[in-house]
């Protein structure tokens, strides 16, 4: 039921007075009622027009869409699991041995949901880099004068997509300047158009224990910058199911470090090390120097690879995505008398095309399977098929509503 608000009920009522008042006042004069809808149809929004004519029907193959038949420009929210399979949950992580030791794997490591060396369904889901403003963890020109210095190329990279340009370093919870980070970084394809702030939990497991990351988006300060929403993550875990959506248990690692931030919009994720050290192992310390030919290797020299390693063992990484689809509603209204044929050529014989079954000239049987919507050049645009056949006959009205998202 259409509501018509504040003076324009006022004004719709006046309308309809003058021009009753009109026809009442000139002897003979009908009352056209494609005048009345127009007169109220101009009070109406979208989808809410009403028509004159609801006893058209058509005999032909095509059929004209009304005013109230089409639901245009409207916008649902849509969430679901951003890993394969729309999976909320990535509890299984690989990566590939030959990326690694190849030119990428100086910059950075795709993860896989499967063995990518023997699995044909492995798919990447996230990559995972280091970056560290002083180049640490690479080796220097000085060591491989082809060296790249990788991880400055990469603190620099994400520097000048996440941060404004007056900003020297990332900020962490506790207002210390990470100058290192371990980047894990969502697949475009997967994340769409942003990742959903309350539902990212992240366990990480190493020598000195198991923590689990979340976001601080259930407080009330947000915090919006060139590179879209920006929170802090924290130690805690996820309510799903419950009213308190998330518990947070430290804001900061034992040493006062905070955990990393959270860029939604990007789908990017930095981890400080520093934090990590101190709660899950001592190897994800930020690297102090470089050494010769050693990028994501064990030893003193923090990468790639050394993250990876602490997801693996905490087995669970878990994350949403969220995005706005326009859609638009069409309702297919077949009445009574319309679209009890087929021009499926069975459905008659010989040449004068009689029908096979004669009792189909006066109760034919038929059964929709497929709309098709076409333009007003008789193009086919879509194809909507039922879930099951429809029966249509002369004592069968039928509604069909298709759903278009996009």
């Amino acid at each position: 039921m259409a509501l018509i608000r504040d003076n324009r009920g006022a004004l719709l009522a006046s309308n309809l007075s003058q021009y009753l008042a009109g026809a009442a006042n000139t002897a003979g004069t009908p009352i056209d009622t494609n005048e009345m809808v127009r007169i109220l149809n101009q009070f109406l929004g979208e989808g809410e027009q009403i028509s004159s004519d609801l006893t058209s029907v058509t005999n032909g193959i095509y059929k004209k869409f009304g005013a109230i038949d089409k639901v245009t420009n409207r916008t649902e929210i849509v969430t679901s699991g951003i890993w394969s399979g729309d999976a909320g949950s990535l509890n299984a992580v690989y990566t590939s041995s030959a990326q690694l030791n190849s030119t990428t794997g100086k910059y950075y490591l795709d993860v896989y949901n499967e063995n990518p060396l023997t699995s044909d369904v492995a798919e990447a889901q996230f990559s995972i880099a280091y970056g560290d403003v002083n180049a640490y963890g690479v080796p220097t020109l000085q060591q491989d004068d082809s060296s790249t210095l990788s991880s400055k190329a990469i603190y620099n990279q994400l520097k000048n997509v996440l941060l404004d340009s007056a900003d020297a370093y990332f900020t962490d919870y506790a207002g210390n300047d990470m100058t290192s980070f371990y980047a894990l970084n969502v697949n475009r394809a997967r994340y769409k158009e942003k990742l959903d702030p309350g539902n990212i939990s992240i366990n990480l497991s190493g020598s000195v224990g198991l923590v689990t990351l979340i976001d601080d988006s259930g407080g009330t300060d947000e915090n919006v910058t060139t590179a879209g929403r920006v929170y802090n993550l924290v130690s805690g875990s996820l309510n799903i199911g419950s009213s308190l959506t998330s518990n947070i248990n430290t804001y900061t690692a034992s040493n006062g470090q905070g955990f990393g931030l959270f860029y939604p919009d990007m789908g990017i994720i930095l981890l400080n090390p520093s934090a990590l050290s101190a709660s899950v192992g001592g190897n994800l310390m930020a690297a102090v120097g470089s050494t010769t030919a050693q990028y994501h290797q064990s030893g003193s020299v923090s990468g790639s690879l050394k993250l990876y390693d602490a997801l693996k063992k905490g087995a669970d990484f878990q994350a949403r995505r969220t995005e706005n689809v326009s859609t638009s509603h069409y309702f297919v209204r077949a009445n009574n008398r319309e679209f009890n044929f087929s021009n499926n050529p069975t459905f008659v014989t010989g040449s004068v095309g009689a029908f096979v079954n004669s009792s189909f000239e006066k109760d034919p049987k038929v059964y929709i399977t497929t709309v098709g919507l076409y333009d007003d050049g008789n193009e086919l645009l879509a194809v909507a098929k039922t879930s099951q056949p429809i029966a249509k006959s002369f004592d069968k009205e039928i509604a069909i509503k298709v759903k278009l998202d996009f």
